[in-house]
């Protein structure tokens, strides 16, 4: 076999995704016939002594593509010994079958909804990679309607430590969404009247994205729950609940993640229905970078 850069061969081998093997080869946790790694090293997987904290790591596993709604209190996270579960934990033996399963980026420990879990790094890498602007969508609660005022800063874009975040849309949900929702996490849909909810389209995937938007608008929020990242929806699978994604799935949602749709998910401002007159946000709109700023539509402060 040809010689292939060490972090794809740790992502081939289902280790973590390319980005996260290029952490581990920079804390020096991975070797190569014995020598520590360094970034942009190439090795041959057939015949090289590849290893990760000294555990020789084996050959490419076959690809396996999963999807779960995640309850809230679970990490999604290949482990973590402050919590009692993760994602992985949940995976049945059946589907994961020995592979080394990841979730494909994260989702909130106090959030809920659809995680994507691989053990195909360069996949995985595609999903995630920024330039790609692969879309997430949520469901999100809070306590009251959003003002306009707050819905065209939460467009034009919010100022956070990582640059400027904005939706990609952003609309009133549904009564029949809400229900549907809440009766495939609840089982019931008792609390559909105690919060505003909203369907928020993101194109960017930073930490606690939407909660600290919606902070920073003055509206926490109360309930957050992923139901599509690119062309998977989380449909009525239940908490907790896994399956795997078909090849025509897998196919559909990397055919999103190529370089010829890059920036797609960034293109125009739009909104849907329930969401105020349908019109492009001005660049020169409402931003709110500072607690000072923020909109008095409710409570201040951030999310959960």
């Amino acid at each position: 076999m040809p010689d292939e850069r060490i972090q794809k061969v740790l992502a081939a081998a289902g280790v973590a995704s390319r980005r996260a093997a290029e952490a581990l080869i920079e804390a020096g946790r991975v070797t190569v016939d014995g020598r520590v790694a360094q970034l942009g090293d190439r090795a041959d997987p057939a015949t090289a002594a590849i290893a990760v904290d000294g555990r020789r790591v084996g050959h490419a596993e076959t690809p396996r593509h999963l999807v779960m709604n995640k309850p809230a209190g679970v990490t999604s996270t290949v482990r973590d010994r402050h919590a009692a579960r993760t994602v992985v934990d949940l995976v049945p033996p059946a589907l994961a079958r020995g592979a080394r399963l990841y979730p494909v980026g994260r989702l909130d420990a106090d959030s809920e909804g659809l995680v994507l879990l691989t053990n195909d790094g360069d996949w995985a890498q595609r999903i995630l990679h920024p330039r790609f602007g692969v879309e997430r969508e949520y469901a999100v609660g809070v306590d009251r309607a959003l003002s306009s005022q707050a819905i065209e800063a939460l467009l034009a874009g919010v100022e956070l430590e990582e640059g400027s975040a904005r939706a990609v849309a952003i609309r009133a949900a549904t009564a029949t969404e809400t229900r549907r929702l809440l009766e495939t996490l609840d089982g019931t849909t008792r609390a559909y009247r105690e919060l505003a909810w909203y369907r928020v389209t993101l194109a960017q995937g930073w930490k606690r994205q939407v909660r600290r938007m919606f902070g920073l608008v003055g509206a926490p929020v109360r309930r957050l729950v992923r139901v599509r990242f690119g062309t998977v929806r989380l449909g009525d699978l239940g908490p907790g609940e896994c399956r795997s994604l078909s090849p025509e799935e897998v196919a559909r949602i990397d055919g999103v993640a190529r370089p010829s749709r890059a920036g797609a998910g960034h293109a125009g401002r739009r909104r849907g229905p329930g969401a105020g007159p349908e019109r492009e946000a001005q660049p020169g709109g409402p931003r709110y970078p500072r607690r000072s700023d923020r909109p008095q539509t409710g409570r201040p402060g951030g999310g959960r």
